[in-house]
Formats: C-alpha cells, structure tokens, sequence
C-alpha cells in the first residue's frame, strides 16, 4: 500500500462562478488511523450544490473551507485499517472525507453501509443526503395529500426525481420543471411525472408562470424549492392559498444574481396574500429521521420501485470540471466521481 493520498483542495475563492484556479490537487502523507479512528480507501465521492456555499467565507449554516484545506464531500469506500471494533477490514461505510481517495474518520463519524439495498454508490444519492432531503422536505414540511398538486424543479436530479416519486405514489399530480427537453421527457417516461416544462423555453417568470397555470389548473399546493430564481417568481404566482414549500437550496443565486432575478416585491406579495407557508431547512439538522428514512425508502429501491440516476466522472482529478459544470445544469442525475 502507498504511503501517500491525492485530495483537491481550495486554492482560492471564487467570486462568481467557480474557476479550475479555485482548485488544487495534492499529494499528501496517508494519515495513520488513532484510536477509535477508521482509515478508508474512498471509491466515489459526492458533488453538491451545497459545497459551492462551502467555498465562500459568507456567514451561513457550515463553516466554511479554508485556503488549503480538502473540498468537503461525502464519500463511500472500504475500510483497510481500523482502530475500532465495530469496523473490520472489507466493511463498506460512508463518511465526510472530502475530496480525496483516502480517508481517516473517528468511527462515530461513519455509518455502515447495507449492501442489500443496492451499489454503495446510492449512499451518496436515492439512499443518501439527496433522498433524505427529498423525503423530508416533502413529509414534513409539504404535507401531502391525495389529490394536490405538486411542483419540483430541477426534476431529473436525485432531489427532485426522488420527491416526485414520492408523490406520485401519494396520489398527487406531479408537475416537473427541468433545463431542456430531454430531461423533461425523462422526468416524464422514467419517474412517472404527469407533466414537466423546460425553463429554458421560456424567456422569463412571465411566460414560465402561464405554461405553469396551464399545466397546474387547479393552482400549486406544494412547490419544492431548490432552484430559485425565475423559476420562484413563475411558482409564486400559482400558488394556492395554504400552500406549502419546503425550501433546500437557490442553485440559480449560488453564484451571484442581479436585482432582476426575482421581484422580491411581488413574490413575498404572493406570500402575505396567500397565507403561504414557507420553511427553509439544511438536513443534517433532521438525521434523526434517518433510520425511518431507510427503512422506507431502502426496500423501494432495492425493488426497483424507485428509480434513480447516476452522472459518474471519473478520476478525482476531473471533480472540478464536474462540479463546475453542474452548477450550470449539466448533470441529468446524481453527480458523483468515481474515486477507486
């Protein structure tokens, strides 16, 4: 085994869009595990929107990366040393390592996979952060009943693909926003949405809004937020009153907007009027949840009554291009890298 590891690291911060320059990998000494400590070879790691936030010195939920620090991620892989009975040599788990090919996590920091439910990669996605925000968000804070209408953007990834199953399977009507019409017609033929609309068609919240009145005649009783932008503005005006929407994520702003991305006057309108209620949430505040989540969830998609999809990059070098190009809409389903 080498005695060294490769990671990527923060080399600067962006001011926009994040830039190759922002990045930096490394090669570094392989950290002996202490006691209690697990030393893990990482296979696939993965990429969120989240981690642009992590780029930032923003005040926000997560302290930020600092310069020369590892890129945060979560990630799966084998375990090769451990210092903890409860892991042995060959156990698959799930930890926050970064972006790296290796790893080394006090063992109360990592949760053992089930292989039963699927490739370890699914940890990372349908079986993982993504699918229990999804499940969540949409429980809890949506609130959904049989017969309602629900609206998703970014409805091909694995947050939005996952709510919508969930919903259609509730008995709701199930309306899709994605970027392009490929992706509308797999939110459509492949996880069963009634309906989805390319924003890209449509020049601004406007025309998005009469396609979305269109396509939702009975209005909108839950809208899972996750992009922002435009696609607010359009949802906002088709709201019904007692509406609800869980908010995880504003991936249109993360790198910056203009004053003309959202008529903030308008849409908190909407809100006053409407008796709407509104509740951002991060996660990783509700992992109580998770052994419900899994006990639910797992034996779906072991089943394959839930469907999911994967946009793997390969080699830990090429995780800056993917996450670059995923901030701009260019996966269709879970970004991970496969690391091993």
């Amino acid at each position: 085994m080498s005695n060294t590891m490769r990671r990527i690291v923060l080399a600067s911060r962006p001011s926009a869009a994040p830039e190759p320059a922002n990045f930096r990998l490394e090669e570094v000494a392989l950290p002996e595990p202490g006691p209690g400590e697990v030393l893990v070879k990482v296979e696939y790691m993965s990429l969120d929107p989240y981690m642009r936030g992590r780029m930032s010195a923003a005040k926000s939920y997560a302290t930020p990366v600092e310069i020369g620090d590892t890129m945060t991620a979560g990630a799966v892989g084998e375990v090769i040393a451990s210092n903890c009975p409860d892991f042995a040599p060959g156990d698959k788990v799930l930890g926050m390592f970064g972006w790296a090919d290796h790893g080394c996590l006090p063992a109360n920091q990592l949760r053992k996979l089930d292989p039963g439910h699927g490739p370890i990669s699914t940890a990372l996605g349908v079986l993982g952060m993504p699918g229990i925000t999804a499940w969540y968000g949409l429980n809890f804070i949506g609130q959904p009943k049989a017969g309602e209408t629900l609206v998703v953007a970014a409805a091909t990834g694995p947050v939005g693909s996952m709510v919508g199953q969930l919903a259609k399977a509730k008995g709701l009507r199930v309306v899709g926003i994605a970027g392009g019409a490929e992706k509308c017609t797999l939110a459509v033929d492949t996880f069963g949405f009634d309906a989805c609309l390319d924003h890209r068609a449509y020049p601004d919240a406007a025309s998005l809004s009469a396609a979305l009145k269109e396509a939702c005649p009975d209005g909108i009783d839950i809208y899972y937020e996750n992009v922002g932008g435009k696609v607010l503005a359009a949802v906002l005006e088709n709201m019904n009153p007692f509406g609800r929407i869980p908010v995880c994520g504003m991936i249109a702003w993360y790198n910056g907007a203009s004053a003309d991305d959202m008529p903030l006057a308008g849409a908190w309108r909407s809100i006053l009027t409407n008796f709407l209620h509104v509740e951002g949430f991060i996660i990783f505040n509700h992992y109580d949840k998770f052994g419900t989540f899994a006990a639910e969830v797992g034996p779906k998609v072991a089943a394959g009554e839930i469907r999911y999809l994967e946009d793997v990059a390969e080699g830990l070098e090429n995780a800056p291009g993917a996450f670059m190009a995923m901030l701009k809409g260019g996966n269709t389903g879970k970004q991970i890298v496969k690391v091993g």
